[in-house]
Parts: structure tokens; C-alpha cells; sequence
């Protein structure tokens, strides 16, 4: 499996990509009544999981163990079930789903604020290369 920077870049860029189709549809359409939705897949999808990746590929030791799992699992099942459900709430719809996935979105966000706290952002002075990606010494030069 690829690290979870990967899995978080892969997210964003479908987000942004299944965005940036709609938005095509919505300015050919003329019906902008999904703007809301769209706004959100683009905004959580692209830019948040893309910021999360960035933070995961500079900061190795974050990227270690079960909870950058966990993070991912949240912040992408939040997101799959956010923008149908404003979709969905924004035509009179249950808002139901648009909430679900809101808590879950901001689930994802609690993890990545402790794991900020717990880990800090980027490698460790003075650390190698080696030392922040493998959790090893590298040999002295």
C-alpha cells in the first residue's frame, strides 16, 4: 500500500478533478443551484487533503502508525458523505447525510489538531533524510 500522503494527494485529486467536471457542467447548464456542494468537494475534497498530504510527506514521523489511518478513513468517508448530502439537503431533501458527514470532516480535523500538537510540522532539527522517513540513525559520514 502507498503511504498515506499518497492516499491523501490521490483523494484531493479526484476531489478536485470530479470538482472541476462539475463546475464545467454547471457553468454549461447555466444551473449553479449545487454551488454549495460543489463549493465543499473543492474546498474539504481538494485543498484540505491536499494540505494534509503536503503535511504528511514533510512531517515522516506523523505519518507513522495507526491513527494517520484513521485520519484518512475520516476525512475522505466524511467528505463522500458531506457533498451528496448538501446536494441533497439543498433540494429540500433529509439533511441528514450533509450532517453525518460534517461530523466526520470535523472528526478528521480533531485528529490532524492533535497530531500537529503531538508531532509539530516538518523533520526534527539536525535529523537526516534517513533518520525522519525510517525512524533509523544513519551511519556517520
Amino acid at each position: 500500500m502507498r503511504d498515506i500522503a499518497f492516499v491523501f494527494l490521490l483523494a484531493a485529486v479526484l476531489c478536485v478533478t470530479g470538482g472541476m467536471i462539475w463546475g464545467l457542467q454547471m457553468a454549461a447548464s447555466n444551473d449553479h443551484s449545487m454551488v454549495g456542494a460543489h463549493a465543499h468537494l473543492n474546498l474539504v475534497g481538494w485543498a484540505t487533503m491536499a494540505l494534509f498530504a503536503i503535511y504528511y510527506r514533510l512531517t515522516p514521523r506523523a505519518a507513522q502508525g495507526w491513527l494517520p489511518r484513521v485520519h484518512a478513513a475520516a476525512a475522505i468517508l466524511g467528505v463522500a458523505i458531506m457533498v451528496p448530502g448538501i446536494a441533497l439537503a439543498s433540494t429540500g431533501r433529509s439533511p441528514g447525510l450533509a450532517i453525518l458527514g460534517s461530523f466526520l470532516v470535523f472528526a478528521s480535523m480533531l485528529i490532524f489538531l492533535v497530531t500537529v500538537v503531538r508531532h509539530g510540522f516538518g523533520s526534527r532539527v539536525g535529523q537526516t533524510w534517513t533518520e525522519a522517513n525510517t525512524g533509523r540513525i544513519a551511519p556517520a559520514e
